[in-house]
C-alpha cells in the first residue's frame, strides 16, 4: 500500500505535525510521502492513495487545481476525502446548501459574478458590519471585514474580483472577537476533539497566522450533536471533517465545513494521531 499524503511547494515536507503521519502509517506496514500536487513530474498512478493534507494553495492556483482533481478523478486514483466532496468543499456556496438542510449558518449573502456589485443595495439594513471574500478560498484571503456604511468603498476595492469570482458576504458577529470560533474535529465521521480558536485584540482572524490563540476544549454533547449534523449530512465516507463555527445564544451557526486541507490540531490533543490513523486504516481496509 503507497499513499501521497499531499501538500504544496511552500511546504514540501508537510507542516511539522503532518509529518508525523508518515511514521504512525509505518507502523500499520503502510507507505507514506509528501507529494506536492502541482508536481508535473510524479506519476500518480504509483500510488493507491492520496490524502489531502496542505495543499495550501489551491486557492491561488484555481484552475489549475481544478483541472488537477479533474485529472486524478479521470485516472480512478481513490482519494481522502473523496473527489467529489473536495470539488463540493472548495467552493463556500455549499453553505448555501447547508442551510436548505436545516444547518443554522451566520447570515450570508452569496453573490454571483456581477459586473455591478453594489452591496448598499444588497445588505439588509440591520446589519452594520460585514464580512467579504470569495467564494473559493482560504485562510482569509481577500478577506476585509467593513463598515455597511463604507459599502461604496469596498465596491471599488472588490469591483474588479466579482468579475472574475463569486463572492459570500456575512454579517459581522462581534462573539467572534470575545467568544472567538470553536473547531470540532471528525475522523470517519466520529466527533475526536474541539479546539477554540481566538484572535488577538483589535482583530476578527483566527488563524496562527495573524496570531490567533488556541485552545483545546470539550464541548457538550448538545453542541458536539449540532456539528455532527453537519457531518451528517456528507453521504460519503469522510477521513475528516473540521466543522469551523460560532456560539451565538447557545446556537451553533456554522462559519464553514473543512473537507479538504485543514489543521487537525495533532498537537493540542492526547492520541488525536492515533485516531485518525486508525481511521486512515479502517476506510482503505
Amino acid at each position: 500500500m503507497k499513499i501521497a499524503l499531499l501538500t504544496c511547494e511552500k511546504l514540501p515536507d508537510l507542516n511539522p505535525e503532518d509529518q508525523k503521519i508518515i511514521p504512525a502509517l509505518a507502523q500499520h506496514n503502510i507507505e507514506s510521502s509528501a507529494v506536492i500536487w502541482s508536481d508535473k513530474n510524479v506519476i500518480w498512478t504509483d500510488f493507491d492513495y492520496l490524502i489531502f493534507r496542505n495543499t495550501w494553495d489551491y486557492f491561488e492556483k484555481e484552475a489549475e487545481f481544478k483541472l488537477w482533481l479533474d485529472h486524478i478523478e479521470k485516472l480512478g486514483i481513490k482519494t481522502l476525502n473523496p473527489i467529489k466532496v473536495i470539488k463540493q468543499n472548495i467552493h463556500k456556496f455549499y453553505l448555501r446548501e447547508m442551510q436548505q438542510q436545516g444547518i443554522a449558518i451566520l447570515p450570508t449573502l452569496f453573490i454571483d459574478k456581477t459586473d455591478h456589485l453594489d452591496l448598499a443595495k444588497r445588505i439588509p439594513s440591520h446589519w452594520k458590519k460585514a464580512v467579504i471574500k470569495p467564494a473559493f478560498s482560504a485562510g482569509s484571503y481577500l478577506t476585509e471585514v467593513f463598515e455597511v456604511a463604507n459599502s461604496p468603498e469596498i465596491d471599488k476595492q472588490y469591483a474588479p474580483i466579482a468579475l472574475e469570482k463569486e463572492l459570500l458576504v456575512q454579517e459581522f458577529m462581534p462573539q467572534i472577537q470575545t467568544l472567538g470560533e470553536t473547531s470540532f474535529i471528525f475522523f470517519n465521521k466520529k466527533f475526536s476533539h474541539a479546539v477554540n480558536k481566538k484572535p488577538v485584540d483589535g482583530d476578527f482572524r483566527v488563524q496562527s497566522l495573524f496570531g490567533g490563540i488556541y485552545t483545546l476544549v470539550h464541548p457538550s454533547q448538545d453542541l458536539i450533536l449540532k456539528a455532527q449534523k453537519v457531518v451528517d449530512t456528507f453521504k460519503e465516507d469522510l477521513l475528516y471533517a473540521r466543522v469551523d463555527g460560532i456560539l451565538i445564544d447557545q446556537e451553533l451557526y456554522l462559519m464553514e465545513v473543512e473537507c479538504i486541507e485543514p489543521d487537525l490540531y495533532f498537537n493540542l490533543s492526547e492520541n488525536s494521531l492515533n485516531r485518525f490513523i486508525a481511521s486512515i486504516v479502517k476506510l482503505i481496509a
